[in-house]
C-alpha cells in the first residue's frame, strides 16, 4: 500500500471511488481537486492510497479559515472492497502525520448522525476522534451533524 500526494492522473480513478461509495457525484472531483493541483496554495491537500499501481481510496482535507493550524477532512472514501482492511484508518494516519509535520494542530471531521452513519462514527472513534459537537436536523429532518476532533 503506497499513500501520496494525489496527481492530475489519479482524476479518474478517485472518479470511481467516489461513485463506487456514493460520497458525491462523480463529476466533482476534478473541480474539488483543481486548485489543489495547480495552486498548491497549501490549504488543502489530497491523498491517493494504491495497491498494486490501482487507486483504492483518497481523502481531502482543508485548512479551516480563520483558525490557526485546525484542517477539516472533507472525504475519506475507500472502495467497498476494501473497507475494515486497515486502508481507512492507514489514510487517516498518513493525513495526520503530514499536518502534524507542517506545525497544525487540530483535525475535525463532520459526519452524519443517521443511523447508516453509525460505522462512519465508529471508525473515527477507533481512529481515537472523539465527538465533539452535535449540530441537529443539520443536513435535514432528523439528520444531525457530528463533529469528531482529534489533536494532531
Amino acid at each position: 500500500m503506497n499513500i501520496r500526494p494525489s496527481v492530475a492522473n489519479d482524476i479518474p480513478s478517485l472518479q470511481k471511488i467516489a461513485d463506487s461509495t456514493g460520497l458525491f457525484p462523480p463529476d466533482l472531483l476534478p473541480e474539488m481537486i483543481a486548485g489543489f493541483l495547480s495552486e498548491g496554495d497549501g490549504n488543502s491537500l489530497w491523498l491517493t492510497c494504491e495497491e498494486n499501481g490501482e487507486a483504492i481510496a483518497f481523502c481531502f482535507a482543508s485548512a479551516e479559515t480563520f483558525a490557526e493550524g485546525t484542517w477539516n477532512m472533507l472525504a475519506l472514501a475507500v472502495l467497498p472492497e476494501k473497507q475494515g482492511t486497515g486502508v481507512g484508518r492507514a489514510v487517516v494516519a498518513t493525513l495526520e502525520r503530514l499536518l502534524q509535520s507542517g506545525g497544525n494542530r487540530v483535525l475535525i471531521v463532520d459526519t452524519s448522525g443517521t443511523e447508516s452513519f453509525s460505522g462512519t462514527r465508529r471508525f473515527y472513534s477507533r481512529c481515537g476522534y472523539t465527538e465533539e459537537a452535535r449540530i441537529r436536523d443539520f443536513w435535514g429532518p432528523g439528520d444531525d451533524k457530528i463533529v469528531f476532533w482529534k489533536a494532531l
